[in-house]
């Protein structure tokens, strides 16, 4: 017994001593790709930058402000103000020898470690709750504890050596911003410091108009507490303690049992709601303030929510929308805006809400998940957040079946997508449809991936 409890500790000394090493070479193998001699030119990629998060793009925009024109003129930039006034003039700013875009790039590594420490904590947070809420249902006994998985160690570092986070990063893409902000505001909601939270959506809406439904999630977060078995386990378990008979399981129970079904905390939720209110505000105020010259707020939301929903630039991404609009005739586009923008909102939110409302994290992922699938402009960016995101439950997913076969899945189409655009674009030996079957594979893919994640049993 001795030297049981004597390895455990060795083994939970060598843990956090292993998780920053990896985290350590992890930046290490970005900073070697960013500043290798060899020109690693991944900003063309249509897989990894797309018209709304292109840094060359946002270049362009900063070089046409700074010309006392508007950053939005033209088609090329239809980003943040914000974020153009940010990372704009780190665009211009060289290291001596290297490229203008490498301080950009150090931007977006330092974005990924904090997203990855973020991740980090939100997993040690769920651990505990998994724990709390699993030992009175009487299916986690203390002698099974070591069997847990540190889920938080392995969501950040599957953040931060993913294939997708790693060309996001070294890609010049802004997709690294956009994930941080995302996972800002969930760990504000999981450690209920509401401000912080309500910071990260706004900051996650500001910059993506497709963060928005995770308004629902932080309010389950909020109002409810951390993900939990659902309240008909704890009273099943009560009812099994009640027909074996057992008086000092059934006492246990009936003490246990109320700390689950807390009532919703609107207080806090007000509260969440005030800072938001609070936080649009400086936003807006920030923003027309930097396009006073420029046609101010009207134009931000017509250049940048604008362009994302009506589907205004046609070039070539691994989603599926742009094909159907550039095959679609002119007088049946606006029907087909329609169905395709409300799709998400009509499918995915209810539903999804009524079935996880007593798992908000679990909830934020199918969120992500459905809105990396179905929006207009999709990266590799947006695989990169959910695929760490589901980490986080990775106890519960040990047994998912078809992971190998979905795993297969995400390799065949990260070597097919450059080929298939090569033959299209470059060669002339294909045409549309080479690329468009990779993408559907790829969106089927995803999907059969995430029907088995939604409708798994909680424990």
């Amino acid at each position: 017994m001795k030297e049981e409890k004597k390895d455990d500790g060795v083994m939970a000394e060598e843990k956090p001593y292993m998780f920053w090493i990896w985290t350590l070479a992890s930046t290490i193998f970005r900073l070697f790709l960013i500043f290798s001699p060899e020109n690693i030119n991944l900003s063309s990629r249509p897989e990894v930058s797309t018209p709304h998060t292109s840094l060359r793009r946002l270049a362009e925009g900063y070089w046409l402000k700074q010309s006392s024109l508007s950053p939005y003129a033209g088609s090329m930039y239809h980003g943040s103000p914000l974020l153009l006034s940010i990372l704009g003039p780190l665009t211009v700013q060289r290291i001596e020898g290297q490229s203008s875009h490498h301080l950009c790039s150090l931007v977006f590594v330092i974005a990924d470690l904090l997203s990855a420490l973020l991740l980090r904590a939100i997993g040690q947070k769920l651990q505990k709750s998994y724990r709390m809420n699993l030992r009175p249902l009487g299916v986690l006994r203390s002698s099974q504890d070591r069997g847990i998985l540190p889920c938080g160690d392995i969501a950040a570092l599957v953040y931060l050596w993913n294939p997708f986070t790693i060309l996001s990063c070294v890609g010049l893409s802004t997709s690294p911003i956009e994930n941080l902000a995302v996972i800002v505001s969930l760990y504000g909601a999981v450690t209920r410091r509401v401000p912080l939270a309500a910071f990260g959506l706004i900051m996650a809406t500001h910059l993506s108009l497709y963060s928005a439904p995770l308004v629902f999630p932080l309010i389950f977060l909020l109002g409810y507490g951390l993900d939990a078995p659902p309240i008909k386990k704890f009273l099943q378990t009560r009812h099994g303690g009640v027909e074996t008979g057992s008086t000092s399981d059934v006492s246990k129970q009936e003490k246990l049992t109320p700390t689950t079904q807390l009532p919703f905390s609107w207080r806090t939720v007000l509260h969440f709601v005030f800072w938001v209110l609070v936080w649009s505000s400086y936003v807006l105020v920030l923003c027309s303030l930097s396009l006073k010259q420029y046609g101010g707020l009207e134009e931000m939301f017509k250049r940048t929510y604008g362009f994302i929903l009506r589907i205004e630039d046609l070039s070539p991404n691994i989603g599926v929308f742009w094909y159907f609009f550039a095959e679609a005739f002119e007088f049946s586009r606006n029907y087909l805006l329609i169905i395709f923008n409300l799709y998400i909102l009509l499918t995915s939110i209810p539903s999804l809400m009524f079935r996880l409302k007593h798992r908000p994290c679990f909830l934020a992922f199918a969120y992500l998940a459905f809105t990396s699938i179905l929006k207009s402009y999709p990266s590799v960016g947006d695989a990169a957040l959910y695929l760490s995101l589901w980490a986080l439950f990775v106890n519960e997913l040990t047994d998912m079946e078809y992971s190998f076969f979905i795993f297969c899945g995400y390799i065949g189409f990260s070597l097919l997508s450059p080929v298939m655009h090569n033959f299209w674009i470059w060669r002339g030996t294909g045409n549309a449809n080479f690329y468009f079957g990779n993408a559907m594979g790829y969106a089927c893919f995803q999907v059969k991936s995430l029907k088995p994640w939604i409708y798994f049993r909680p424990h």
